[in-house]
């Protein structure tokens, strides 16, 4: 199964103060919208997202169809695939994606400790 780019999403409580830090530890902003409080920062192959006020947990993302630096792959795995081969395998998806459509679209799950997981296809 192929999941796509990873990269730990952080809830963070002032995105400034979280870039200033994590840039200290050598992190670049690879993407991102810091006036609309979310940023993807980048460090060799490590990837994080800062995100002030947009969930109630760091969480596991995965993104179909990017390469590492956000770069489209030529082949990937459509998340509605993810989706019908995690149900299959008895997975909960606690938010599902709608089959009857194309491009992008996302899904959530836990894993059994409770981690969020987002799986989301940007194209």
């Amino acid at each position: 199964m192929k999941l796509g780019a990873f990269s730990v999403s952080l809830n963070v409580k002032d995105i400034h103060v979280s870039k200033e830090f994590y840039e200290t530890l050598g992190f670049k902003t690879l993407g991102g919208d810091i006036t609309q409080k979310w940023l993807i920062m980048k460090n060799e192959h490590t990837v994080i997202g800062l995100f002030q006020g947009m969930f109630e947990k760091n969480l596991l993302t995965f993104n179909p169809g990017w390469d590492d630096n956000a770069e489209n792959l030529e082949h990937f795995t459509d998340v509605r695939e993810l989706q019908k081969e995690l149900k299959e395998k008895g997975v909960k998806i606690i938010k599902e994606a709608d089959e009857s459509t194309e491009g992008p679209a996302f899904i959530t799950l836990e894993d059994p400790d409770g981690n969020p997981i987002l799986i989301d296809q940007h194209r």
